[in-house]
């Protein structure tokens, strides 16, 4: 393994395979958004094996999206490594990863919690992944000056032993409510005595996710012939470890799985999706495991020779901030309009109170209509993306690597 970015070797050409990869997740997450505001359940929590509202078909739409979160920040990492083997000194891309990372945290804040919302209560917040993005990169920033496999050893520290911490409360570590929930417990606490603030993105895990994939980014500048089964056998043995770890139901994940039974004894189905069911918030290590090894193994497939079938995929994994800053107000804004059309209001417009798709016979759609409106609004975003893709290409300004 290159020990630095920064070491004298071929600079690689844009990998295909990352940005194919990134690409997918990005047009799956657009899935679990286009359930998040149109269907029918709504609020309630699809994984939730022991509601009578929970099928197969449900859990698998959700759970399939928990790939999206851990694959964008492992790969946002490999990124910053590959700057750097493009011409970017590690203090350039220290400040390019700073001041990204503050405008992420920002935009979380402000501008997507909107898009979100559609309300401007800026008493209540409820930070998403851009948030963990955010202060990841600016954690980063200072990590990059370190040997790489000191900055991949705390990454894959920070992930193999902070659920040791699930439990502690902010008393008893002596920190702030809303700080220790932001870290590492998920608690929503109190800010300046008036504004709530709760995020289920906590740092200390996705922070070494970040720093992992930093490490993984020097893999990707090997030789093709060396590169590509180091990365399928590395991926390959995440998605081992997680069997073997997940089977233990033991430490890493809180949420162990159980045995279903039905009227005919055990319930197979169920029971496997209980093993598949692990912790998001914050990700346990058997959720990072189940969906980091995964995401590898697609990138060791993918590094080769790519058919025409990838090009439209790649448009999205190449400007997927764009691609997020569009489809968030898109599929909101429609869940509002197909509202008033079918009921002359919207629970979902500039609204702050819990509610649910009961309170409103007849609201939302099946779970086919989702995945209808799902490829209407995935067709409808890739004309944008594909211009932007286009303005990156040909432009070299700095501040489109903020977008």
């Amino acid at each position: 393994m290159p020990d630095s970015p920064a070491d004298p070797s071929p600079r690689p050409d844009r990998l295909e395979s990352v940005d194919l990869v990134r690409g997918l997740v990005m047009i799956v997450m657009a899935l679990d958004h286009v359930r998040d505001f149109f269907s029918e359940l709504l609020p309630h929590d699809p994984t939730d094996l022991d509601s009578s509202k929970t099928t197969t078909a449900l859990f698998l739409t959700r759970w399939v999206t928990h790939y999206c979160a851990p694959t964008f920040i492992f790969l946002a990492g490999t990124s910053a490594f590959l700057s750097c083997t493009r011409g970017k000194s590690k203090g350039e891309m220290a400040w390019l990863l700073f001041t990204r990372g503050l405008w992420f945290a920002f935009f979380e804040i402000s501008i997507n919690r909107f898009f979100w919302w559609f309300n401007y209560d800026f008493h209540v917040y409820g930070a998403g992944v851009f948030w963990a993005i955010g202060w990841s990169m600016i954690v980063l920033s200072w990590l990059v000056f370190l040997p790489t496999k000191v900055v991949t050893l705390l990454g894959i520290a920070m992930i193999l032993s902070h659920n040791l911490l699930d439990g502690l409360k902010a008393d008893q570590v002596g920190l702030p409510t809303w700080l220790w929930g932001t870290l590492h417990s998920a608690e929503e606490g109190t800010v300046a005595g008036t504004y709530t603030f709760q995020t289920g993105y906590c740092l200390i895990p996705w922070c070494g996710v970040m720093a992992a994939g930093y490490g993984f980014g020097s893999l990707l500048t090997l030789p093709p012939a060396d590169r590509r089964p180091r990365i399928l056998h590395l991926g390959a043995f995440l998605i081992l470890a997680f069997f073997i770890v997940r089977s233990v139901n033991r430490h890493g994940d809180a949420k162990h799985w159980v045995t279903y039974y039905g009227e005919n004894g055990i319930d197979g189905v169920r029971t496997f999706l209980s093993f598949l069911n692990c912790t998001k918030y914050p990700p346990s290590l058997h959720y990072l495991l189940m969906t980091l090894g995964p995401a590898i193994l697609a990138v060791g497939l993918f590094s080769r020779p790519l058919g025409a079938w990838a090009k439209p995929i790649l448009v999205f994994g190449r400007v997927p901030m764009f691609f997020y800053l569009l489809h968030i107000p898109l599929i909101h804004g429609s869940a509002v309009l197909l509202d008033y059309y079918r009921f002359g209001m919207s629970p979902q417009w500039f609204n702050n109170e819990p509610w649910k798709a009961e309170d409103v016979p007849g609201y939302g759609v099946s779970l086919g209509g989702v995945y209808a409106i799902w490829v209407v609004v995935v067709f409808v975003l890739y004309w944008p993306c594909r211009w932007y893709a286009g303005v990156k290409k040909r432009s070299k300004s700095v501040w489109l690597s903020y977008l």
